[in-house]
C-alpha cells in the first residue's frame, strides 16, 4: 500500500480527493491537513510515502512544507496538486525537492498513476508547464520575494523590517531592488506581477 497524506484548506476539495483517492486499492490516505503546519506535522508523526499538498495554504504554503521535509531528512516524496498554472511556481516546487507537480483539473485517474510513479522514484509533471517553467527566469532573490510578499499583504517598511529582523532602510532596499528588476513603477504592481508570473 502507498500511504498518502492530504493537504488541502478548502474542506470539500479536501473530502472530494480523499474520496477519490480511497478507490484506488493500492493507496491509503492516513491522513488529511487543512494547512502547512498541520501537514508538518501529520507527516513528521507518521512517516507516509507520499505528502499531497496544495501551494496556497494557511501557515505553511505547499513549497515550504516540500522545502522543510527536504531540509528535514523525511524520506516521504511530495505532490503538488494546485490550479496554479503559472510556470515560476513549478520551478519554485522543483528546487524544494517536489517530485510531483499536476494541476487540479487533471482526469482522477492521473493523479492516482502519478503518486504511483512518484512511489516508484519517477517524475509526475504536468508536461505543458513544464515546457513554460524554463522559458522565463525568476529575476528574484529570496530576500527580495519575501519582503515583496509580505509588502503585497499590506505591511508596512517597520512590520516587515521586525518580521525579518531587518533594519527599515534594508527592507527599503530590497523593495527598491524588486520593484526595479520587474521594471514597474511601485511594490503593489511589482507583488502582482511577480504573483502572476509564479515567483511568489
Amino acid at each position: 500500500m502507498i500511504r498518502v497524506i492530504l493537504a488541502e484548506d478548502q474542506a470539500m476539495v479536501r473530502g472530494a480527493l480523499s474520496a477519490l483517492l480511497k478507490l484506488e486499492s493500492d493507496l491509503d490516505v492516513i491522513g488529511c491537513a487543512a494547512d502547512g503546519e498541520e501537514a508538518w506535522t501529520l507527516a513528521a508523526r507518521e512517516l507516509p510515502d507520499v505528502v499531497v499538498t496544495d501551494i496556497e495554504m494557511p501557515r505553511l504554503t505547499g513549497l515550504e512544507l516540500a522545502q522543510r521535509i527536504r531540509d528535514r531528512g523525511l524520506a516521504c516524496k511530495v505532490v503538488i496538486l494546485t490550479t496554479f498554472a503559472r510556470p515560476g511556481y513549478l520551478r519554485r516546487a522543483l528546487e524544494a525537492g517536489v517530485s510531483g507537480y499536476l494541476l487540479k483539473d487533471a482526469p482522477a485517474d492521473q493523479l492516482a498513476e502519478a503518486l504511483r510513479k512518484v512511489h516508484r522514484g519517477g517524475r509526475a509533471i504536468d508536461p505543458q508547464l513544464a515546457l513554460e517553467a524554463w522559458s522565463g527566469d525568476d529575476p528574484l532573490n529570496d530576500r527580495e520575494r519575501q519582503v515583496l510578499r509580505f509588502a503585497g499583504e499590506g505591511m508596512v517598511a517597520a512590520d516587515i523590517a521586525e518580521q525579518l529582523h531587518l533594519s527599515q532602510g534594508t527592507v527599503r532596499n530590497y523593495l527598491s531592488e524588486a520593484i526595479g528588476k520587474l521594471g514597474v513603477s511601485n511594490r503593489i504592481e511589482a507583488y502582482r506581477l511577480a504573483r502572476q508570473k509564479g515567483w511568489l
